[in-house]
Parts: structure tokens; sequence; C-alpha cells
């Protein structure tokens, strides 16, 4: 029996009913909310129990919001203690109290049952602008959160279902687009009350106490399944680092993040310690998104449980005070999504080393493009917000390859958002949005694909653009001898011709009408060995347009020749693809220690790609200039070494 005082077939009712209630919280802001940014699935939803601890998550919840969201329904209920009534909705979007970014706002719902809180439902979305110094509140040079926007602490929205329209004014003509975060305030109000609904309809059925019982048996079913899986691995430490880019307020060198994990028993320790302090910028991770890394990329190993507070109590997590995983009040936090993926593709490393047939390499790097200003396309000249984000490519995995152009690993729930919703929108034009060939990560089990995406803007004055982005140092990377994918990075074409790279993370930059900005999403690593893929996949590849012959040859070792291009039709060079798989084992350990600023005089005359430069040499480069970057390239070569050349088989 699930718990002695519910008989099985009413907990696995329970179970998937609180699910469902989340789900139809969900589809409840689907249907009605006001931003674009929330219809394409930026936002989650939660059912807690009397204590706050999260008893449901629906089915398509994003990652990052995963994991906070019990610590902001408890820090509402400690600003409230004793005050909260029926038809009561409360606001809150801190991420000092747990929560993500001050652009996740959270409307937290007490659910009544004979005057008594036994539940509680939260919606959370991401508002396109929350104020602060640029539009879509990004500004990547904050150093402080009074850049960023609104810091809402736990405030009443709502009354006996009836909006407080004071404060709700209050919140929202501190934003850009005051209507839509109207809109969407009582889209996510109106959700809470749709679990509200399906919450007493149970109650009606079962009875109070059952529910009650079942919303704590709900989450000691999921603690003893993940602690039995747990027991039944070897005890045991393993370590890892990723890199943040770097610090855009300090010198060259990437920003080291790094976890030990420890299995003792039935439990798993997850210790930061050694991770780099806050920076002087918005890519620093509090508490409350750290703590999501690690349980939405725990979780990526154990896909088969449902997520709730239980899952939650067999881990523990040991941050420094003051470091990047653990900043503070006031330092600025909105980009803790670079921390955060970091954090997850190192809990996907140290869980493939303990469950190989679940393995995969790292994945690409969400990206956010945010660009406003004024709409003149009409008279009125609207303003307008344009918030964008892409899909990119996933890492390689153990017998299979990575996904093409699939969202990131950040919110795998959000959708990629289509252009003619936007181009209607904003005064900006897609004109181009492909595959890129060659951006999969090498590999026995090659990375999946990246995509690129330029567009064009518009009749529009008074506009600025915000990239937030990472990898463009610490490139997408590979495991079990795989390569690395590419890096990212905006490149900005002026409607005069003048073309700049701006590179992955800036604020602020002023563009006008005829102005065209392209950026690429790298693909996946690869895994394993990429001289060990059968020519027959890698020809396939050729075919299919995510190789090309050149890359096939250099990076697989494999040869091939095109019969007829015009009809796909090539065919491989067997003698010649072993004679040169050879001569690459022979020489390949000896590239990836090549002196590195031979490597970019050679890059900067042209004689070698950025391809060969990440995935041969392990040299990073001030991809604008071509100028070495002897920190990062010592960063980057000493995880290539672990990851990659130590794998290889000898020559």
């Amino acid at each position: 029996m699930a718990n002695e005082q519910l008989d099985p077939v009413t907990f696995e009712v329970l179970k998937n009913s609180f699910i469902t209630a989340v789900d139809q919280m969900g589809e409840q802001v689907l249907r009605t909310c006001y931003s674009f940014v929330i219809y394409n699935h930026d936002f989650s939803s939660a059912l807690h129990d009397a204590k706050g601890e999260c008893a449901a998550q629906g089915n398509q919840d994003i990652a990052v919001h995963v994991g906070t969201l019990h610590f902001t329904c408890q820090d509402v209920m400690r600003h409230f203690e004793g005050d909260m009534h029926e038809g009561d909705v409360f606001a809150i979007n801190d991420p000092y109290a747990g929560g993500t970014h001050f652009s996740d706002v959270r409307l937290v719902r007490p659910i009544f049952s004979g005057g008594k809180v036994i539940a509680f439902a939260q919606s959370n979305g991401h508002w396109s602008d929350v104020g602060g110094s640029v539009p879509g509140s990004f500004d990547v040079a904050a150093r402080e959160m009074f850049r960023e926007g609104l810091r809402i602490t736990p405030v009443r929205l709502f009354s006996n279902n009836q909006l407080h329209r004071d404060v709700a004014g209050l919140i929202a003509h501190n934003t850009r687009d005051p209507a839509s975060i109207i809109g969407d305030m009582q889209a996510q109000a109106q959700a809470t009350r749709v679990c509200e609904r399906e919450i007493l309809r149970l109650v009606d059925k079962y009875g109070r106490d059952t529910i009650e019982t079942g919303l704590s048996a709900v989450q000691d079913y999921v603690e003893r399944a993940v602690r039995q899986r747990i027991a039944a691995m070897p005890d045991g430490e393993w370590e890892t680092v990723d890199f943040i880019d770097r610090d855009p307020a300090g010198g060259e060198g990437m920003i080291p993040i790094r976890i030990k994990m420890t299995i003792r028993g039935d439990k798993v320790i997850y210790d930061f310690t050694g991770s780099h302090p806050v920076i002087g910028s918005i890519y620093n991770s509090a508490f409350g998104t750290t703590f999501s890394g690690v349980a939405a990329g725990m979780k990526t190993f154990f896909p088969d449980l449902p997520l709730n507070s239980g899952f939650y109590r067999a881990f523990e997590i040991i941050v420094p005070e003051g470091s990047i995983v653990d900043a503070r009040w006031p330092v600025a936090v909105t980009g803790f999504l670079m921390p955060f993926e970091k954090i997850m593709n190192s809990i996907y490393e140290m869980w493939s080393r303990l469950m190989p047939q679940r393995a995969l390499a790292c994945a690409f790097n969400l990206e956010y493009l945010l660009t406003g200003g004024w709409d003149a396309r009409a008279a009125d000249k609207s303003i307008f917000m344009f918030y964008d984000w892409l899909p990119g490519g996933w890492g390689g995995r153990n017998g299979k390859d990575g996904n093409n152009c699939t969202t990131a690993s950040f919110g795998t729930g959000m959708m990629a958002q289509p252009v003619e919703g936007q181009e209607r929108a904003n005064p900006i034009l897609c004109t181009e949005m492909e595959i890129i060939t060659d951006s999969p990560g090498p590999g026995k089990w090659r990375g999946g694909a990246g995509l690129v995406k330029t567009s064009a803007m518009l009749a529009s004055d008074n506009v600025v653009i915000s990239y937030i982005c990472d990898r463009e140092r610490a490139v997408v990377w590979g495991i079990e001898g795989g390569l690395p994918s590419m890096p990212h990075g905006l490149t900005l074409t002026r409607a005069d011709g003048r073309t700049e790279r701006l590179g992955a993370i800036f604020s602020d930059v002023a563009i006008a009408e005829g102005d065209v900005f392209t950026r690429p999403t790298a693909g996946g690593g690869g895994f394993g060995d990429p001289l060990e893929r059968d020519p027959a996949r890698v020809l396939e590849d050729v075919i299919d347009d995510y190789v090309s012959v050149e890359r096939a040859a250099r990076d697989y070792g494999v040869v091939i020749r095109p019969v007829d291009p015009e009809i796909c039709e090539y065919e491989i060079d067997a003698a010649a693809t072993e004679s040169l798989r050879r001569s690459i084992r022979a020489e390949r350990v000896a590239w990836a220690r090549e002196d590195p600023e031979s490597v970019a005089e050679r890059y900067r005359g042209g004689t070698i790609d950025v391809y060969d430069v990440v995935r041969r040499h392990a040299v990073i480069l001030d991809w604008e200039s071509g100028a070495l970057l002897p920190e990062s390239t010592r960063q980057f070569r000493e995880v290539f070494e672990r990851r990659s050349v130590s794998e290889w088989a000898p020559a």
C-alpha cells in the first residue's frame, strides 16, 4: 500500500488527480494570458500542501521553476501567517526568497475547506518586462538589483476574488506593458481558482482528511522511490566543473562552478565549494535557482517518477555564501539561467557515470534576445517588447544522437515562438531560420543540430537590443571522447553594411530600421569518440546537411565523394577513410596540445576555422579579433583533456 491510511486505488487516483489539477491550471493560463511569452509556455504551476511543500507539478512545467515554487509559497505563508482568507491571492517575485528572477511572477492562492487552509495553488508566469533600465529587464551591466526591475515581496493582490486595482496598478505601471501585465495577473489568478475548484471537488468526493492524507502520501511515495534507487547506487564521490564565459566587470578568464556529488546510503549531497564568488553582472544565481538546477538535472535520470517535495528530501546541497551559486540581496540575479544550465549539465555528466544507459553530453545554452522601442508601423507608435529565444541541439546520448533544434534544458515545456505571431506584434521581420550544418558536436553519437535566425528591423523609433547568452568561450562540450559544438554569439549588420560581432552578452545597444541581427544556437556535444562513428551514419548526416563533406573528413575521418549533390548522391571512399582515421588517431593528441598562439595566428590568417580551433586544438579566442584568450584556453583545455583526450584509444 502507498500509505496505511489510503488503499492503493484511492492513492493512485489522488496522485494523478493532483497532477491533473496542476495541468488544468496550465491550460487556463494558456487560453487566457495576454503575453505572447507566456502563451509560448514560459510558465509553471504547482499544488502545495498546507505546509507549503510541493505536492504536484504539471507535466510540462519549466525545469527552472520546479524546485523554487515551494520556497515562494512558504515565504507568502510567513508574511501572512494568521491573515489569510478565502478568495485571497498573493503575488511574489522575490529571487532572494527562493524565486528565480523578477520576471517570474508567482500568484499564490490558499485553498480552504471547512474554514481551514488545506492546500495552496500557485501559478508562475514570465512577464516580458518588469521595469528596470532596459526593455525586457535584462541589463547585463547591472551589479545590483535596482537596475533589474520591480521586486515584489509578498503582497495581497486579490481579496474575495476581487483584484486590488491600486496594488495591481502600482505593479503594472512600473513596467513597459501595463495592459498585458494586468491581463496576465487575471489569467494567473483564475488558473489558481481552477486548481481550487478541482481540489474542493475531490474533497466533496473523498473527504477533507483523505485529501490532506493524499497530499502528504504522494510526497512520501516519491521520497521512498528515489531513496531506494539511490541506495542501489555505489557509495562514492564524483566531481566536475563547468564555466560561465566571463565576468564582464572583471578580467579575462572563465568563471568556474564546481560541484562534488557524494552518495551515502540513500542520500545525495551536492557540494559547490570552490565555485567563484558573485560576479559584476546579472549572471548570478540565488539559492533557490541553484537548488532547482540540482533538482531538475537529477530528475532527468528519474523520468518515470512524479515531481514533488518528496524528491527534494533525497538530496542536500552545500553552497558557499556569497558565491555565484548563492547570491544574496542586493546582488543582480536576472541572468541566473546561465549558472542554472551549467549546474544542470554538470549533474548530467556526473549521473551519466552512474547510469550510463541514460548518459548524455552537454546541451546548448538558452539565449534571450530582447528588443524594445516604439513601433512606427502605425500612426499611434505603440510601445513594443520583442522577447525571443531559440531552440538548439542537445548532447549526444549513449546509443543515440542528440535531439535537433529542441528547446533548452532550462525548460523543455517552452515552445519555439512562431515568427508569424512575432511579426504581427513587433516591427521585426524574420529573414532566415534554418539548421546550421556542422553545428552538432562530433561523436560516436553526435550532438543534435542548432540553428540560425536572422531578423531585420522595420519601421521603429528609439529601439535598443540586449542579448543574454553564454558558451561563447565555455563552448558546449562532449563526453566520453566526444567533441565540442561551436561558440554562441550575435552579429549585427547595420543598414549601411557595417558588420560587428557583439558576442553573447550585451545590453542597451541602439539599433534602427534596416539593421539586421543574426544569431546561431550551438548544437549539442558529442558522445564517444567520433572516429568510432559508423561511416554510414556520417554519410547520412552529409545527405541530411547536418555535416559538410569537409568536416566529415576533419572531424570523423570519413572521406565522402560527391557523386551528384543535386540529388544528394554521395559515396564513401572506404580505403581513404581507413587511412585518414589512422592519421588522425596518430596526430590528434598533439593537436590538442599545440601552442595556442600559433593556433590563433593560423585562425587570423584564415587557414583554419572556428571548428578547428575549438575541436582540434581546444583553443578559445576573441572571435571578433582572433586574439588568444590564454586563461580561458587553459581552463578549456583542462576539461577537454578530461572529457575527450583521456577517452581516446591510443593510436
